[in-house]
C-alpha cells in the first residue's frame, strides 16, 4: 500500500537523493503513522477496557504516543526542507536529526511510564478477563505494526534517514510489546498465570533499550560523527580518477543534514605544470564531487615535486620512520629545502585519535630517528 501511495503523492519518487523526494517520503510516513496509530490506540483501549489488563491499556497509550512521534516526524521533514537563509546559510537539514531525537525521547518516556504502571500492577495485582475480541484486536495490531516496521525500514534505507530508522525501531518495539501482552493474556486464561505486571516491566525495558540505541545514533549525527570508511574511500577514488590529480589528503566531510554536506580536501598536482591548468583540474574535480555526492565541494591545491630522486628518497625515509612509530600514522605535504650544511624536511603528520603519544613525543621521536640516518637532516 505504501508504495502505491508514494507513486500517487510523491513526484519522481525513485529519485531518493532529491530533497523534495526525501521530504515527500518523510511526510507520507508521518501522516500514515498518525492515522494507523490513532486507530490502534482506539482498538487497544477498548481491548484494555474489556480485559482490565494494565499492560493492554499501557500498550494503547504507547500507540497514542506513537501518533505524536509520527507528527514529530512529519514536522521534522517539513522544517528540514526549508531553504537556507541569512541565519542558517547551510539550510535546516539537521532538523531531521532533531525530530529523530525527539522520537527517541518519546520512546524513553513511554518505557518509563510503562514500568511505573507495571510495578503498581505487581504491588496491587488484579485479575484480567480473557476476551476473544481483545485478542483479535491485539493480533491485528501486531500485523499492522509489523507492516509499519517494514515500510519505515525500507524508507530509511532508500533515503538514508536516521529519523526513519528510529521510527522503524519504534514500530518493531510495539510489535514485540503487543505480542508479549497478548501471550500474557493467553497464559492467564490457560494456566492462571498472573504475569501482567512482569510482562509490562519486560516490555518497558525492551522499549527503553531500543530508545537508547536510536538516541545514540542520532546524537552521533548531531555531534558530527566521522563518515563511514567506504564513503571516504568513494570520495578519494572519485578525485583521484580526475586527470592531473596524484594524491589526496586532509579530507573532511561537514554534515549539515541529509543531502547538505560540504566536502573539503587537499589535492596534489604536479608543481611544474601551468597554474591555470592545475586550477582547471581542481575545478573539474569539484564539479564531479558535487554531481556524484550532491554536496558542496572545496578543494585546496597542493603542488608536488615529481621526478626528484633525492626528495623521493627522503620522503620515503620519513614515511618509514613515521610508520615505525605507529602503522596508522601517515605524512603528506612533503617539501625539502637544502642548505650548505643541513636540509630541512617539511611535512605534516596525520595521527590517530586514540594514540597514547603526545604531539611533542611524536615530533621528538621522528627527529631522533631521522637524524640516526643523517645528522644533517632537520624535520619541521
Amino acid at each position: 500500500m505504501f508504495s502505491v501511495l508514494a507513486k500517487i503523492f510523491i513526484k519522481d519518487n525513485k529519485n531518493y537523493k532529491s530533497q523534495e523526494v526525501r521530504e515527500g517520503y518523510g511526510k507520507l510516513s508521518g501522516v500514515l503513522g498518525i492515522i494507523l496509530n490513532v486507530l490502534l490506540f482506539a482498538g487497544k483501549f477498548i481491548a484494555g477496557f474489556l480485559t482490565g489488563a494494565i499492560s493492554v491499556t499501557a500498550d494503547a497509550f504507547n500507540n497514542l504516543s506513537d501518533a505524536g512521534s509520527s507528527l514529530v516526524t512529519f514536522i521534522g521533514f517539513k522544517l528540514s526542507s526549508k531553504k537556507s537563509d541569512k541565519d542558517h546559510p547551510f539550510g535546516h537539514g539537521r532538523m531531521e536529526y532533531v525530530a529523530g531525537f525527539i522520537v527517541s525521547m518519546i520512546i524513553f518516556v513511554v518505557g518509563y511510564e510503562l514500568i511505573k504502571e507495571s510495578v503498581q500492577k505487581l504491588i496491587n495485582p488484579q485479575n484480567t478477563e480473557f476476551s476473544q475480541i481483545a485478542l483479535i484486536i491485539l493480533a491485528a495490531s501486531v500485523l499492522i505494526k509489523l507492516y509499519m516496521f517494514i515500510y519505515n525500514r525500507q524508507i530509511a534505507k532508500k533515503i538514508n534517514s536516521a529519523t526513519m530508522r528510529a521510527t522503524a525501531l519504534d514500530s518493531i518495539n510495539d510489535c514485540i510489546a503487543t505480542l508479549v501482552v497478548a501471550l500474557s493474556l493467553i497464559a492467564n486464561e490457560l494456566w492462571g498465570w498472573q504475569i501482567d505486571g512482569i510482562t509490562g516491566i519486560l516490555v518497558a525495558l525492551f522499549i527503553i533499550y531500543n530508545g537508547f540505541i536510536s538516541a545514540k545514533e542520532i546524537v552521533g549525527l548531531l555531534l558530527g560523527e566521522a563518515p563511514e570508511a567506504e564513503y571516504v574511500a568513494e570520495i578519494e577514488r572519485a578525485v583521484l580518477a580526475q586527470p592531473g590529480i596524484i594524491g589526496v589528503h586532509d579530507l573532511i566531510v561537514h554534515n549539515y543534514g541529509p543531502g547538505r554536506q560540504i566536502i573539503s580536501l587537499h589535492a596534489e598536482v604536479d608543481s611544474m605544470q601551468d597554474v591555470n591548468a592545475a586550477h582547471e583540474q581542481i575545478d573539474n574535480a569539484e564539479q564531479v564531487l558535487e554531481k556524484t555526492f550532491g554536496c558542496i565541494a572545496v578543494i585546496h591545491t597542493d603542488p608536488r615535486v615529481l621526478n626528484d630522486g633525492r626528495r623521493d628518497f627522503l620522503m620515503d625515509l620519513c614515511k618509514q620512520v613515521v610508520k615505525q612509530i605507529d602503522p596508522e600514522f601517515s605524512i603528506h605535504d612533503f617539501r625539502m629545502t637544502a642548505g650548505e650544511k643541513s636540509t630541512n624536511l617539511i611535512f605534516d603528520v596525520t595521527i590517530t585519535h586514540d594514540t597514547k603519544l603526545s604531539e611533542e613525543n611524536i615530533i621528538e621521536e621522528i627527529q631522533s630517528r631521522v637524524k640516526k640516518h643523517d645528522e644533517s637532516l632537520n624535520c619541521v
